[in-house]
């Protein structure tokens, strides 16, 4: 009996950076279709959805919403039959019956709330209403969608703690790694062509650039150690480029691929998560402290809580507060000794690869799909009705 058809709909594009939603997604590609829904994006030259099949086998669409200028103003429900619209019509073309409707972002309900689904799982990576920008109904939407999933996924233990209490079916799931992808830093490698340039010793950074990071600190440390150079990887949201600090040894490379981090981070002495310590980071759990350690680097970080437990306890992560510490920890960092601490992280690498963590996702999203108890929650098919011109408001000005 084949897999059911998975549809996972995503606040992040699946080109921005390769992070949770792209490594279980193309694990779960693997046996089954898989359709990756981003958010919409606008277009004055087509009105059907963009897609795209990628590398992994993962099916990923584009819906379209019309491009429009100052004096046009689409009323929301508008956008949202026509993105409901064009979901419908998407299921209908590729024949997709009751597949698993797979949230990373709760305002996607708003428009795809009716399709026909055999389970529906929410996979809390964030607590997104915490980020800048964020919608201000955010967290109603959020509870009507944990009210309605067969199961939520929390990645960290602060996620899982808030999540728990509102669904008996949450699971802690946090950040697993691709061990032999990120292993190969610990091999000798040809540098990058821009870090080729950069002299030693180097402090690395890869991830999203936005909000979550501390600028004011890596500015100090900066300052205060001008021989070592910082080294920054990450495509940049929700900041200008003017908002980033510059030094001459402060370094911003830009957005890389996933394939080439490992030789980024094997050229790296220490590698460093200065996150800021403010709402959208209370309950984040970085992907990149496994990989990080994966790839034998010694890590810096200030106090996260997913990160102080368990990497910080077990001596795997130095933890630091304020720039002082920040310095101090990356000079004992440099210092380490790197074979005790890639015999430690191992042990505990070895139970959190992906491959494992979808094998138990798709083992409970099974288990509760198989029972009765949840089908009074899932939605029938309803029919969208073609939404007429007029409902289109052009607003002019005085």
């Amino acid at each position: 009996m084949s897999s059911p058809d998975l549809v996972c709909l995503s606040h992040l594009r699946w080109n921005f950076a390769y992070q949770r939603p792209n490594h279980l997604m193309a694990r779960a590609a693997r046996d089954r279709r898989v359709f990756f829904i981003e958010e919409p994006i606008h277009s004055s030259s087509r009105s059907e959805p963009e897609i795209e099949l990628t590398a992994q086998g993962v099916t990923v669409v584009r819906p379209v919403l019309p491009e429009i200028d100052d004096e046009t103003k689409l009323p929301p429900l508008f956008n949202r039959r026509l993105l409901r619209k064009q979901v419908t019509d998407l299921f209908r073309a590729y024949r997709i019956r009751d597949p698993w409707l797979w949230y990373y972002s709760p305002l996607a309900t708003r428009w795809t709330s009716h399709l026909p689904h055999s389970a529906v799982v929410y996979d809390c990576m964030d607590e997104l209403s915490a980020f800048r920008h964020a919608a201000a109904d955010l967290p109603l939407v959020e509870r009507r969608l944990v009210a309605r999933a067969d199961a939520v996924f929390a990645g960290g233990r602060r996620l899982y703690e808030a999540k728990k209490r509102l669904h008996p079916q949450t699971h802690l799931f946090p950040s697993s790694v691709d061990c032999e992808h990120f292993s190969r830093a610990r091999c000798s490698q040809p540098d990058p062509e821009d870090q080729a340039l950069i002299s030693g010793p180097r402090v690395g950074y890869f991830g999203v650039i936005d909000e979550r990071l501390d600028l004011e600190l890596l500015a100090q440390v900066a300052d205060a150690r001008p021989a070592w150079q910082l080294v920054m990887l990450g495509p940049i949201a929700k900041l200008e480029e003017s908002d980033l600090p510059r030094r001459p040894n402060l370094h911003w490379l830009g957005p890389k691929p996933y394939e080439q981090l490992p030789a980024y981070l094997a050229g790296w002495d220490v590698a460093m998560m200065p996150f800021a310590l403010n709402e959208s980071t209370r309950h984040i759990s970085p992907t990149k402290t496994p990989e990080y350690l994966a790839g034998g680097r010694p890590v810096v970080s200030t106090p996260i809580a997913d990160v102080v437990e368990p990497y910080g306890r077990l001596g795997l992560v130095e933890i630091a507060l304020g720039a002082d510490q920040f310095v101090g920890a990356i000079e004992s960092a440099l210092r380490s000794d790197r074979t005790a601490l890639m015999a430690t992280a191992d042990r505990l690498l070895s139970d959190q690869s992906w491959d494992r963590t979808w094998a138990r996702m798709d083992a409970i999203v099974a288990a509760r799909a198989a029972t009765d108890a949840p089908r009074e929650l899932r939605a029938r098919e309803i029919r969208p009705r073609e939404v007429p011109p007029r409902e289109i408001v052009t607003v002019r000005a005085a």
